[in-house]
């Protein structure tokens, strides 16, 4: 799977991504580091990558819709530091396939995984 991994993740993150298998792309090696979310995030659109961040404006159901994106993975450990992080993208890595959180909004915690879906359109 495509991914791109946010500059507020460090390179560990990407590097688990990639050991797993996925196409992955970091904002700051694009030259999108300082980037302001909306011109980021249609660049992660244009170019059809599952998002990896910590930053929870992205978690917002309302601002991206599950169903109308690649998919969109928050990390949000209880600690600041980069083994809390690379150990967030491990939990996720070790229960789900990326490709099935495709489309999702996916929030990781230490204490559990959350994933929000596109809503199931009645009479379909």
């Amino acid at each position: 799977m495509q991914v791109k991994v946010d500059e507020d993740l460090p390179i560990a993150v990407a590097e688990a991504l990639v050991a797993a298998g996925h196409d992955t792309a970091r904002v700051p090696d694009q030259g999108m580091g300082g980037w302001l979310d909306p011109p980021l995030w249609a660049a992660v659109q244009r170019e059809g990558r599952f998002f990896v961040t910590a930053d929870k404006g992205f978690g917002d159901i309302r601002g991206y819709p599950p169903g109308t994106h690649a998919g969109i993975l928050v990390l949000r450990p209880d600690e600041d530091g980069i083994r809390r992080q690379v150990e967030l993208v491990a939990k996720v890595l070790s229960r789900y396939r990326l490709e099935d959180l495709a489309g999702t909004i996916t929030v990781a915690n230490p204490r559990g995984i959350r994933i929000r879906r596109q809503p199931e359109r009645q009479g379909d």
